[in-house]
């Protein structure tokens, strides 16, 4: 049975950039994914393409097409990437300018668009599409105002068109993480739209993949086990068209791919599992078999799916404010104590500067004390040393500002052991709010263009 062998090697924007490169030359590859976009990202690149209508996109997957654009193009492997972001025309432009620097000739990049709604986010409003956050049940209309991004999200058929085009590298803006994994198989097997089991199987084989070495060995709960993590391999999928695939990596590398790594993945991002909706279909992760089939490969078989639903899903960031942090380190005897006393001096003195926070907009953090675990971890010896994290968010940048005046006092004007304040005073910064919504998928339309460039 005919098999391709899928790769991700970015699970997200800042992720390892020599992994791509490592995927690409540790071994046989057809396709390789690369995802860049977390909720917040496309915020991010909004605000970059406003100050520079040239940005947008995920400028890191430029470094990465620069440095394997040749062999890519020789050996026939296929680069599919959301790193397209808000401007995916102008990543493409990047990409031929790499190309005609490097003498690498025709090289066909597709674009697909259609999933940028903020320019008609105010139209779609007005007719009566309340995109109601899917959290607070609350209409759209009233943030309208202050929404910085709004991307509906596609699926993998606009993907396999332009892989069926030709295109060797296709950019995208918001698609679904799985449909990079997804798509290549749509258009290597010929599944139909209404191929449910099949399209549920290459979905659960993208979700599988999407997070990079979280599958092979990154993040793994029994982490001690993982062999030699700073070489980690990113994850293969050795996909077959009857929808049954096997997880693996490419051999020689650290990490490993067992029914656990993988397991632990398909726990990811998890919500109702046996009903996991995309735009292309709703897979039911319950279905799912796995069988350890020797070394660093895990076989995925049995997977069922259910048709899609009238609805795409829109991610939506809106201005919710300003916040400002800072912190330091206190240290010595009774270092618990006397952050306690810092964080209750700068609290009183704004207060006494008429400079006032709501309880839930502050924050006071004491790391070392079990902080990023509260009332889970039992108690300690007295510390050495603590830090002494304090936070606010307020709707006046003014307030946030004067806050964080007050944190480079305590250096003087506290208690004694105070060291570890860099960086200059806390600076307000924009509170970027998530808005996630449904929208008719009707009314959203996903476009494709592949060109070919000639160095």
């Amino acid at each position: 049975m005919k098999t391709i062998r899928i790769g991700n090697g970015q699970g997200f924007w800042g992720d390892n950039v020599d992994a791509p490169v490592e995927l690409l030359r540790g071994g046989p590859i057809d396709y390789i994914g690369m995802d860049y976009l977390a909720e917040v990202t496309l915020s991010i690149m909004m605000r970059q393409k406003l100050k520079d209508p040239r940005l947008g996109y995920a400028t890191d997957f430029i470094g990465f097409i620069r440095r394997v654009l040749r062999e890519a193009k020789e050996r026939n492997v296929r680069i599919l990437a959301n790193a397209g972001g808000l401007n995916p025309r102008a990543c493409r432009a990047k990409i031929f300018e790499v190309a005609r620097e490097l003498g690498v000739s025709g090289v066909r990049v597709g674009v697909v668009e259609g999933d940028d709604l903020f320019p008609r986010l105010r139209d779609l409003v007005e007719a009566g599409h309340p995109m109601k956050n899917m959290d607070t049940g609350e209409p759209l209309a009233p943030v309208v105002d202050r929404v910085m991004s709004a991307n509906a999200y596609l699926g993998a058929r606009p993907v396999v068109e332009a892989l069926r085009q030709g295109a060797q590298i296709v950019l995208c803006g918001r698609i679904t993480d799985t449909a990079l994994a997804l798509a290549p198989m749509i258009h290597e097997f010929g599944w139909g739209e209404e191929d449910w089991n099949h399209l549920a199987a290459g979905t659960i084989a993208g979700h599988v993949i999407e997070c990079g070495a979280q599958c092979t060995g990154g993040n793994f709960s029994r982490w001690w086990e993982v062999p030699d993590l700073w070489n980690v391999g990113y994850p293969v999928v050795e996909a077959r068209a009857d929808g049954t695939f096997t997880v693996t990596k490419h051999p020689g590398t650290g990490g490993m791919v067992t029914l656990d790594t993988v397991a632990e993945q398909l726990l990811y991002e998890m919500g109702d599992p046996a009903g996991y909706i995309t735009p292309d279909v709703i897979a039911d992760f319950t279905s799912i078999r796995l069988a350890q089939e020797g070394k660093d490969r895990v076989a995925v078989s049995g997977i069922v799916g259910r048709p899609r639903t009238p609805f795409l899903k829109v991610s939506a960031s809106y201005l919710a404010g300003y916040k400002g942090s800072g912190q330091i380190t206190i240290s010595g005897p009774r270092a618990i104590a006397k952050a306690q006393l810092a964080a209750e001096v700068v609290w009183k003195r704004l207060e006494r500067a008429g400079v006032t926070f709501a309880g839930e907009h502050r924050s006071t953090e004491l790391v070392g004390t079990g902080v990023c675990l509260p009332g889970v971890l039992g108690a300690a010896d007295e510390p050495p040393e603590v830090v002494l994290r304090l936070g606010v968010r307020d709707p006046d940048p003014k307030k946030v500002e004067r806050f964080g005046q007050e944190i480079a006092p305590l250096i003087t004007a506290g208690p004694p052991g105070v060291t570890g304040f860099a960086g200059g005073r806390p600076k307000p910064q924009e509170v970027m709010a998530y808005w996630p919504a449904l929208l008719d998928r009707q009314e959203v339309e996903s476009r494709i263009e592949v060109t070919v460039e000639e160095a």
